[in-house]
């Protein structure tokens, strides 16, 4: 009930009004039972405008401190991100981060659709990093579709370290859904899984029309700090998305 609170009466008539937005593809969209919608992420703002242009509620996972902030002030946070449908998810690693992936997979498979960034964070420069897998195993264990999703001038709105947002046109993209049902049995399998997240982000790569690069975003930007402190480390020359979203032979079949 919060969540649509939210979405239709309290934010969702704000942000139609100040940032108009173009919207492709939403038929592509599952009307019933579980899917994934895998975005690229380049601002705060996409976890706000997606959802809106979306009949369909989606759920998405958020850092944990959003959740436990003590005082007044995080139990505001905590009411806002809850009724925004995120959940809390533990970045920290092991069993926490394995506990986020079932929790992210008994929602598409109870029929929910779930919003994952499969860079697992913001975008340091506005080009397209290399994908986590954790959105592989969510949908060969699931079963469920996923349905690319490109967000394009968020980074406008909502640049990284400005809490200001700014209006701006953006444009909403949704791709045709992927079907992963031929692998299915192969969850745990790291070439496969590699694989189709790296076929995620290949559509990822032609939905945006984002430059792809072949290194994690959190390495990106450990990169980008160290050069801002005067180091400059080398990097290898990275294949392209479509390149890395190839399949092993040996491993089809």
């Amino acid at each position: 009930m919060l969540y649509w609170l939210m979405k239709w009466v309290f934010i969702g008539p704000l942000l139609k009004t100040l940032w108009p937005t173009k919207v492709v593809g939403a038929e592509n969209i599952p009307e019933s039972g579980g899917a994934i919608l895998a975005g690229n992420h380049l601002a705060v703002a996409d976890s706000f405008f997606m959802p809106l242009r979306v009949k369909r509620k989606v759920t998405f996972p958020a850092k944990s401190e959003y959740f436990t902030e003590p005082g007044f002030k995080g139990l505001l946070k905590k009411w806002f991100f809850t009724g925004v449908g995120q959940f809390p998810i533990d970045r920290s690693g092991g069993n926490a981060a394995q506990a986020a992936l079932d929790t992210a997979t008994r929602l598409v498979k109870a029929g929910h659709l779930l919003g994952i960034y499969p860079e697992g964070t913001r975008s340091p420069d506005g080009r397209l990093y290399k994908g986590k897998t954790g959105v592989a195993r969510i949908a060969l264990e699931s079963g469920g579709v996923v349905v690319p999703v490109a967000m394009i001038g968020t980074d406008k709105v909502n640049p990284i370290g400005s809490k200001m947002w700014w209006p701006r046109r953006l444009e909403v993209r949704f791709g045709k859904p992927l079907d992963f049902s031929r692998y299915e049995g192969l969850a745990g399998d790291r070439f496969i899984e590699r694989s189709i997240t790296d076929e995620i982000m290949y559509a990822l790569m032609e939905l945006s029309g984002q430059e792809y690069v072949d290194i994690y975003a959190a390495k990106a930007k450990e990169l980008l700090a160290a050069e801002a402190a005067g180091v400059k480390p080398e990097v290898p020359a990275q294949p392209s998305a479509k390149d890395a979203a190839r399949v092993p032979e040996s491993k089809v079949g």
